[in-house]
């Protein structure tokens, strides 16, 4: 909004008549996401995804998971948004957490089956 100076609710209705086209839709923990011809969107809950990153980015048992704060510039989500993900995958027994301020780390490497 302030990129475009619009105010909230110019770009909740732009949205909407976006969405009526189909060229819109609402993302859970990510408000809106406009759908682009061709793009490929992965619309499994974030979790999951976070998941996928053990993979994508090698890490073992043991190692540091990015921080809250790398992962929601990376998928284009709020750091709340994330962190509650990590909790779920944390209470999945994927993530340790050692307490508030530390770094994460990976506890299990999610098989593919487990992961989809």
């Amino acid at each position: 909004m302030r990129e475009h100076g619009v105010s909230r609710g110019v770009a909740v209705r732009a949205y909407g008549v976006l969405r009526q086209e189909g060229l819109a839709e609402p993302a859970p923990g990510e408000r809106w996401r406009v759908v682009r011809s061709g793009d490929q969107v992965d619309r499994r809950p974030l979790d999951q995804r976070l998941a996928d990153v053990i993979a994508a980015d090698g890490l073992d048992v043991g190692e540091a998971f990015p921080s809250a704060s790398v992962l929601a510039e990376r998928f284009g989500v709020s750091r709340p948004t994330v962190t509650k993900a990590l909790d779920r995958l944390e209470a999945a027994g994927v993530l340790a957490n050692s307490g508030q301020g530390r770094v994460r780390t990976v506890r299990a490497v999610p098989t593919r089956e487990e992961r989809t």
